[in-house]
């Protein structure tokens, strides 16, 4: 029976640190596998374990026999199901970033940005119309269902093709998670405000709509006039430049989400 006055004359200072600190590890590790295909596979392998104890509870021995070796044989599998997974913690790791939210370093930040900026701005030339959701610290999934999921490494060519009019994906939004763009043709919710410029079309208010809802910052191409705008927090800045660009884009990618006021 537990006796909860020697449980509190053994527990120590050390305990409550020693409980923190895999608390603090389960969570970034949870953090690490968030929204990808290994938190599928964590729910399955804890409904197998749950059924296995279930099963030795009940003494259902022939059931608890084969969901045994059904783990055994799982935890072998899964280094090698979750090698993505792995590889990107003990890269972030091996980087000393593990408690960081950015994955990239700066030479892989400005590679990006020169992607994405070079993109915008063929676009811009060309009036390509453009709308192009970054996101943040709040999940955009319920956006992304919307649309066709991509789950492609950004390239410029990529998300130029894309637009192009009259091809399948051009109508709607990309949404960008990370360095991937995550999916495409995805439907934004329209702002209300009725103190906004006639000139503004449906991808400008759907970009302030997007920014109302959630912390994203969205990009607009203008069809019309090819000006380049970004919209956050409800608010819009037009006529950017690709050095404009890459100052307001640096933080996001650094995961610097508590940079304000980037919209002036």
């Amino acid at each position: 029976m537990f006796n909860l006055e020697s449980f509190y004359t053994a527990f120590r200072l050390w305990d409550v640190l020693d409980i923190l600190i895999v608390s603090v590890v389960l969570y970034y590790v949870y953090m690490l596998i968030y929204d990808t295909r290994a938190a599928s596979l964590v729910k399955g392998l804890a409904f197998l374990a749950l059924a296995t104890l279930a099963s030795s509870w009940f003494e259902l021995h022939v059931i608890n026999w084969l969901l045994q070796k059904s783990m055994t044989v799982l935890l072998v599998a899964l280094p090698v199901v979750f090698q993505p997974e792995l590889r990107k913690g003990l890269e972030r790791l091996g980087r000393g970033r593990f408690f960081s939210k950015s994955y990239f370093d700066e030479k892989e930040v400005e590679n990006l940005l020169s992607a994405l900026t070079s993109a915008i701005l063929n676009m811009a030339k060309h009036k390509i119309g453009a709308l192009i959701v970054m996101e943040r610290a709040i999940g955009l999934n319920e956006y992304i269902d919307t649309g066709t999921r991509i789950d492609a490494v950004l390239s410029s060519e990529l998300l130029v093709n894309i637009f192009i009019p009259n091809t399948p994906l051009h109508d709607g939004a990309v949404i960008m998670r990370s360095d991937r763009i995550a999916a495409a043709a995805c439907f934004l919710p329209l702002t209300e405000a009725r103190d906004l410029s006639k000139e503004l079309g449906t991808r400008h208010r759907a970009a302030i709509g997007m920014s109302e809802v959630s912390d994203a910052l969205v990009l607009v191409v203008s069809e019309e006039t090819g000006m380049i705008s970004i919209a956050a927090s409800g608010h819009l800045r037009r006529g950017l430049t690709g050095d404009d660009i890459k100052a307001v884009l640096r933080p996001v990618f650094l995961s610097d989400i508590n940079n304000a006021g980037v919209i002036t």
